[in-house]
C-alpha cells in the first residue's frame, strides 16, 4: 500500500494538471466522434484520471475502511466500462479529478514559522565567574549564574538585573511599541533585545523554562485543536454509497435492465457536489486577494464565516506601531511650546533611544525650522540625555533623571503630565538651565481607518475585542477612541492564548488579528488568524491563515461579509447539485436517461456550479444591502 501511495504522489500537482489537460482533449475528441479504429480516446481519461481514483479508494478501504466519495466513483467507473459506456466513465473520472485539483490548489504549503521562531533563540551567553567573563552556549546557563548582556545583544535567559541600567525592546514578548527602561531589580526575558547600556543579570529561568522556549511550545501546540473542514461529499459518502448501490440493485432487480442500474450509479456520482465547495472557495480567495488579503489556508474563509468576535492586538494593528509626539507642553513663562519642542529636538538629535529618534523625526516632519545642532551631548542609559543647545543646558528624560540632577518637578506640571499618562502616552520631561520647563508627550497613533473599520465590523454582526500586551492605560484610551468595550491589557502570549481558548470553549469563534511575534500563538489558536503582512513579523505571518498584504485594515469588514457570502454560495451549490441528482436518478430509474446522457447532465450541473461560484470573484456588498 505504501508503494501505491508513493506512486500516486509522484509528480505532484504538475502531473495532475498535465493528466487533466490530456484527458480533457481526449474526451473532446471522443465527443466529436474522432474515434481511431478499435479505440475510444475516452480510455485515456479513464487511465490518467480514473485509475488514480480507483487506487485511492482501494487504499482507503484496505488501510482504514474509509468510505469516501471516490468509492462510489470507482464503482460507477468500473460498471460503465463493463457495459461499454467508455465516454461516461472517462467524463466521470475527469470531473472528479478536476474537483480534487481545485481542492488541492486551495490548501497552503506547510508553514515554517516555528523554524523562524527557533532562530530567535539566543545561542550564546556571557557568564561572569571570579571576575572573568566567559562565552558559553545558552543551553549551558544554570539558574543563579551571573550573566552580562551588551548593547544590541539578545537576552539569553530569563533573569533579574543585578547591575546597570538600560532600555529593552520587549516586542517579541509583549508587542509594546516602545522599549522599556530597566534598572537593578527589574526582570528581563529571553529573546528580548538590549537596546543600549550593558547590564549584569542573575539567571532565574533557563532552558525549556525560558520565555522564548515557552513561546515556541505555544506556537507548536496552539494549532492542534483547530478543526479542519471535511469536504461535504466525503462527509456524506457512506450514505451516498449505500443509497446508490441499493437504488441500483433494486432497479436492476425490478426492471431487469443493467443499463438502468449503471445509469443510476453514474448520475449518483457526486461530481457537482465535489465541485460545490472548492470552486466557491477559489473564487472567494480571488476576491479577497484583490482587496489585499492573501489567504494562506484553503478552509480559512469557511472558518471565518462562523466567527463571532474579532480580537485585535493594539500596537501595529489598530495603531501605526511608531511613537509620535502628541503634545509639547511648556510649564514655564520663559519658553513657549514651540521653543521647548525645538530645544528638545536639538538635545535628542544624536540620541539612539527610540523616543529620542521619534522626537527628532516628528519635529522634522511638522516644523519648518531646522533642528539646532547640540554643542555638547551625553546619554545616560535608562534615564535620558544631557546636551547644550543654542547656549542652553538641556536635560530630557524621565522623572528619575530630573530628580538625580536635583531638579524638582512642579506639582502643576506633574498633574498635566498625569493626564497624558492616563491616556497611554509616554512622557519625556525637559529641564532648561537647571529648572523644569515642561514635557513632551509621545503616543502610538491610531490608524486613520481604524474607527470606521471597527464600526463596520460591528455592523457585520461581529464583536470587536482588544487583546494587547500593552499597558492598561494605553489600551483603554485606544479602545475608548474606537468604541471597543471589551478590553484585555498587559497580556503575555500565554494570556492571549488563554483568553481565546476560554472564549472558544464557551461556544464562540474567534478571529485574531495581530502583527508581532508575541501574537503568533494566538494567531494559531484562533479559529482564524489574520496577520499584518507589510509591517508584521515573518513569524506572525507564517502562523496566520490569512495575511493582510497592504496593512489597510479597512478591508476586514468586506472579508467577513465575503466569507458569509461564500458559505451561502456553497449552500446554494449543494442544494442545486442534490436536487439535480434526485431528478436525474428518477429519470434513470424510469429509463429516460442512459449512462452517456446521465454523464452529460452531470457535466452541465458541474458547469452551472462553477458559474455560480464565479460570481464571487467580483462580489461586494452594496450600500443598500
Amino acid at each position: 500500500m505504501k508503494a501505491l501511495e508513493k506512486f500516486l504522489e509522484w509528480g505532484g500537482m504538475k502531473k495532475d494538471v498535465v493528466c487533466l489537460v490530456i484527458s480533457g482533449a481526449a474526451l473532446a475528441a471522443s465527443l466529436a466522434g474522432v474515434l481511431p479504429e478499435g479505440a475510444d480516446p475516452a480510455w485515456i481519461a479513464i487511465i490518467l484520471c480514473g485509475v488514480p481514483i480507483i487506487l485511492e479508494a482501494i487504499i482507503g478501504l484496505v488501510t482504514a475502511f474509509d468510505i469516501k466519495a471516490d468509492v462510489l466513483v470507482s464503482i460507477a467507473l468500473i460498471a460503465s466500462v463493463i457495459i461499454g459506456e467508455i465516454f461516461a466513465a472517462g467524463e466521470i473520472a475527469f470531473i472528479m479529478q478536476l474537483g480534487a485539483l481545485l481542492e488541492e490548489l486551495t490548501v497552503a504549503k506547510a508553514r515554517d514559522g516555528i523554524e523562524k521562531l527557533v532562530h530567535l533563540t539566543p545561542q550564546t551567553a556571557r557568564r561572569l565567574s571570579g571576575g572573568a567573563e566567559t562565552e558559553i552556549l545558552a543551553q549551558q546557563v544554570q539558574i543563579g549564574d551571573i550573566l552580562r548582556v551588551l548593547p544590541g545583544e539578545t537576552v539569553p535567559v530569563d533573569g533579574v538585573i543585578t547591575a546597570g541600567e538600560t532600555a529593552v525592546n520587549q516586542a517579541v514578548m509583549t508587542g509594546e511599541s516602545l522599549p522599556v527602561d530597566k534598572t537593578v531589580g527589574d526582570e528581563v526575558f529571553s529573546g528580548t533585545v538590549n537596546q543600549f547600556g550593558s547590564f549584569d543579570m542573575k539567571a532565574t529561568k533557563v532552558g525549556e523554562d525560558s520565555s522564548i522556549q515557552r513561546m515556541i511550545r505555544l506556537v507548536q501546540s496552539a494549532d492542534a485543536g483547530k478543526a479542519k473542514i471535511v469536504g461535504i461529499a466525503d462527509r456524506w459518502a457512506t450514505w451516498i454509497v449505500v443509497i446508490a448501490l441499493t437504488a441500483a440493485a433494486l432497479t436492476w432487480l425490478f426492471s431487469g435492465e443493467i443499463i438502468r442500474a449503471v445509469t443510476i450509479l453514474v448520475v449518483f456520482c457526486p461530481c457537482a457536489l465535489v465541485l460545490a465547495t472548492p470552486t466557491a472557495i477559489m473564487a472567494a480567495i480571488g476576491n479577497a486577494t484583490r482587496h489585499g488579503f492573501l489567504v494562506r489556508e484553503g478552509d480559512a474563509l469557511e472558518r471565518l464565516a462562523s466567527v463571532t468576535a474579532v480580537m485585535f492586538d493594539k500596537t501595529g494593528t489598530l495603531t501605526c506601531g511608531t511613537p509620535e509626539v502628541a503634545a509639547a507642553v511648556s510649564c514655564s513663562a520663559d519658553w513657549t511650546n514651540e521653543e521647548l519642542y525645538h530645544l528638545t529636538a536639538g538635545a535628542e538629535l544624536r540620541s539612539e533611544h527610540p523616543l529620542g529618534k521619534a522626537i527628532v523625526s516628528c519635529y522634522k516632519k511638522r516644523q519648518a525650522q531646522e533642528i539646532a545642532q547640540p554643542e555638547t551631548f551625553a546619554m545616560v542609559p535608562g534615564r535620558g540625555v544631557a546636551a547644550r543647545v543654542d547656549g542652553q543646558e538641556i536635560l530630557a528624560g524621565n522623572v528619575e533623571f530630573l530628580a538625580e540632577n536635583r531638579i524638582a518637578l512642579p506639582e502643576d506640571t506633574g498633574k498635566m503630565a498625569e493626564r497624558y499618562l492616563t491616556e497611554g502616552c509616554t512622557v519625556t520631561y525637559v529641564a532648561i538651565g537647571g529648572k523644569c520647563a515642561g514635557f513632551l508627550a509621545l503616543s502610538d497613533t491610531l490608524r486613520a481607518d481604524a474607527p470606521d473599520t471597527i464600526r463596520e465590523i460591528r455592523s457585520a454582526g461581529v464583536t470587536p475585542v482588544l487583546l494587547t500586551g500593552d499597558h492598561a492605560a494605553a489600551a483603554h484610551h485606544i479602545a475608548g477612541q474606537l468604541g471597543i468595550s471589551e478590553v484585555y491589557a498587559e497580556c503575555l502570549p500565554e494570556d492571549k492564548l488563554r483568553r481565546i481558548n476560554s472564549f472558544q470553549k464557551a461556544g464562540g469563534q474567534v478571529c485574531m488579528m495581530g502583527d508581532g511575534i508575541n501574537d503568533a500563538p494566538a494567531l494559531k489558536k484562533a479559529c482564524v488568524g489574520i496577520a499584518m503582512g507589510k509591517t508584521g513579523s515573518d513569524i506572525a505571518v507564517d502562523a496566520a491563515d490569512i495575511a493582510l498584504i497592504n496593512d489597510k485594515i479597512s478591508g476586514l469588514p468586506h472579508l467577513l461579509r465575503l466569507a458569509k457570502r461564500m458559505m451561502l454560495t456553497i449552500k446554494c451549490n449543494l442544494a442545486f447539485s442534490m436536487t439535480l441528482n434526485i431528478i436525474a436518478i428518477l429519470l434513470a430509474v424510469t429509463g429516460v436517461l442512459n449512462p452517456v446522457v446521465g454523464a452529460l447532465v452531470h457535466n452541465a450541473g458541474s458547469v452551472l456550479v462553477i458559474v455560480n461560484s464565479a460570481f464571487l470573484l467580483n462580489w461586494r456588498k452594496k450600500k443598500s444591502d
